[in-house]
């Protein structure tokens, strides 16, 4: 039997993308610790037996002072836990967990989720970040990559490490999220925007495809789903207020919500691992339309799946819906099963669950 320390920053980002592996740590008879800043879904994990550590992160946070508390936290856990293997995820807590569990001789596994504006785009900033990832992945007894753009951005930047493995995001548990019956057009054709309503999300570039094609097809419905930062909460209330857009929020469970639409747009431009989005509606048989991001474009098969449309290009967006709604009912569907599909074989959850056991016990 191991002890095994995971860390993140929230709980949904536990409970939503890697309960499984702690589900499968725990059924092999591992002793799990989950440390993170206490969430409701922290209940539902220990409930099954993992043991929680709070601990206080501002993922977004610049506050040099927060991040030295950070790691004063961090070595204080290492050393009354005493793992023997610590999971890190997501930047911050890579980046500190990682330098700390180096120095301290503990093997770790480090997953980039995503790089994060701060370590992608050139700054002063980013050449702390460099410096910091990089002593944070060189020690890393494996480092998961969500796509080949992220590894090949840190190949370029020569940051070193042992070992690397290509992993397909968090996978998508293909039984919690099952193929949903495609809906009928007699209520038109309701497409999804489901992410926080940033920029960075292709939010401007749906907004102004919902106000041209609803002028164009007034049966087209464009829904919103998500937490507003505030930059655009006035645009959304003014868009809903025309009938464009139906704003609805943070929601609860957008399974409800995939039930009755036919498509999922994620205009995103934003650097992120893999999009759960994209996989939570393609396992639930949605076509996709999105960007050629890197971390969008691997979820879809352009043309068979969805379509790939350039980045923050509004008028390739509205040629790409406009080609979506003009297919036939079944021609929709074959989308959506042949996106089930592909989920079924390339992003199945139990695959990165393997690659982690692989590593943390071979």
């Amino acid at each position: 039997m191991s002890k095994i320390l995971i860390i993140v920053n929230r709980d949904f980002v536990l409970y939503n993308f890697r309960f499984e592996l702690v589900e499968r740590l725990l059924s092999e008879k591992h002793e799990v610790y989950i440390c993170l800043p206490y969430g409701p879904k922290v209940d539902l994990m220990t409930s099954i037996g993992a043991k929680f550590i709070p601990i206080k992160v501002n993922g977004r946070g610049k506050n040099i002072f927060e991040d030295v508390c950070l790691m004063a936290q961090m070595k204080k856990i290492y050393k009354k836990v005493k793992p023997d293997m610590v999971l890190l995820y997501t930047t911050k807590v890579d980046i500190y967990g990682g330098i700390i569990a180096g120095k301290a001789g503990i093997p770790y596994l480090l997953n980039v989720s995503g790089l994060g504006t701060a370590v992608e785009q050139k700054s002063a900033l980013q050449k702390v970040m460099l410096y910091l990832y990089g002593k944070a992945i060189k020690n890393a007894k494996c480092v998961f990559f969500q796509n080949d753009q992220n590894k090949q951005f840190f190949d370029a930047h020569h940051m070193a490490y042992k070992k690397s493995k290509l992993i397909p995001g968090s996978g998508v548990n293909l039984n919690k999220w099952k193929y949903l019956d495609y809906p009928g057009e007699e209520d038109g054709i309701h497409f999804l925007f489901i992410a926080r309503v940033i920029k960075e999300k292709g939010i401007e570039q749906y907004l102004e495809t919902a106000r041209a094609i609803r002028e164009k097809y007034p049966m087209t419905h464009f829904h919103v789903l998500g937490p507003c930062d505030g930059d655009y909460s006035n645009i959304l209330e003014e868009y809903q207020n025309k009938g464009i857009i139906e704003y609805h929020g943070m929601v609860q469970d957008t399974a409800e919500y995939l039930k009755t639409a036919h498509c999922t747009i994620h205009p995103s431009f934003y650097p992120e691992g893999i999009s759960n989005v994209l996989l939570e509606s393609a396992a639930s048989g949605r076509p996709l339309i999105t960007t050629d991001r890197s971390g969008c474009r691997e979820t879809v098969d352009d043309g068979i799946t969805g379509y790939i449309v350039p980045q923050q290009d509004s008028e390739s967006l509205i040629e790409a819906v406009e080609r979506f709604i003009q297919l036939d009912w079944n021609e929709k569907k074959a989308m959506g099963i042949a996106g089930r599909r592909k989920m079924e074989e390339e992003f199945d959850r139990n695959i990165v669950i393997n690659a982690y056991l692989d590593e943390m016990f071979n």
